[in-house]
């Protein structure tokens, strides 16, 4: 029976999605990240899921391209990379256009283009053996996967412009002081650390997090005022949320609030 390399599940309001190709560190091929596309976008449509993990079988989070296919593959290689880049890129831009909250949980080395999955997600979570590196001009290539985006923003580009020419390898605690990831839980204590986060984020006000992102996404590129007006216009918008009437309303009765992450029906 044929191995299922990505797994998809739901419960609690949290989908949950495992690279699952152990054997080989979790390495990308085209299939997989036509898969991965695939699931981003039900998570995206599914009202039930209010947040996202995506995490790896085994010892690795993810170490990036499958190099040995790309050996097999040499003389149709770039075509390949561009194909599979498609699905690769079409799945880091919808978990950053979808409101759920997306977070990576690092269980193992994140290298090549797992680092850039791990920094294209909106929070890291990393077990205390986890390891971060580029790894791509280590083969000659340059980087991808939003890399080149997220990386400077995240660690300046001083920071970037080491990682990216030297390919050093960042231990958990130092990915986040270097500010890689967000959170760094013994192993043992890992598996809870991502539960208990995804499930308070599940819990939030979906749709009031996800305008949240899309505001703070687009703040590098815009003036003071234009931004100002965007987050008049979002929170305008949120207004007109079930989650926003029962925050204030909780508010004011001193109770927590109960969030459905919906909008008035």
């Amino acid at each position: 029976m044929e191995r299922e390399e990505l797994i998809f599940e739901v419960k609690d309001r949290v989908a949950t999605i495992t690279i699952n190709r152990p054997d080989r560190y979790n390495a990308l091929t085209i299939r997989m990240v036509e898969k991965l596309l695939e699931l981003v976008s039900a998570c995206d449509e599914d009202r039930r899921i209010r947040a996202v993990v995506l995490t790896g079988a085994g010892q690795a989070f993810c170490a990036g391209g499958d190099i040995r296919e790309f050996v097999e593959r040499i003389e149709t290689l770039s075509p390949y990379l561009k194909r599979l880049l498609a699905f690769f890129h079409g799945a880091v831009s919808g978990m950053n256009r979808m409101s759920k909250p997306v977070i990576a949980a690092v269980n193992g080395v994140a290298a090549g283009a797992g680092m850039s999955l791990a920094m294209a997600c909106d929070l890291v979570v990393a077990a205390e053996s986890a390891r971060f590196t580029m790894a791509y001009s280590k083969i000659g290539a340059t980087p991808d996967g939003s890399s080149t985006y997220f990386l400077p923003r995240l660690v300046g580009l001083r920071r970037a412009l080491e990682l990216t020419y030297t390919n050093r390898v960042l231990t958990a605690k130092e990915a986040a002081a270097w500010g890689l990831v967000n959170r760094v839980a013994p192993d043992a204590e890992f598996p809870a650390a991502v539960n208990a986060l995804s499930a308070e984020l599940a819990a939030g006000p979906t749709l009031a997090l996800g305008r949240a992102k899309q505001l703070l996404l687009m703040s590098g590129h815009e003036s003071l005022e234009t931004q100002m007006e965007n987050e008049t216009q979002l929170i305008a918008l949120s207004s007109k949320t079930a989650d926003f009437r029962e925050g204030i309303k909780a508010f004011v009765e001193k109770r927590k609030p109960i969030f459905s992450g919906h909008e008035i029906s």
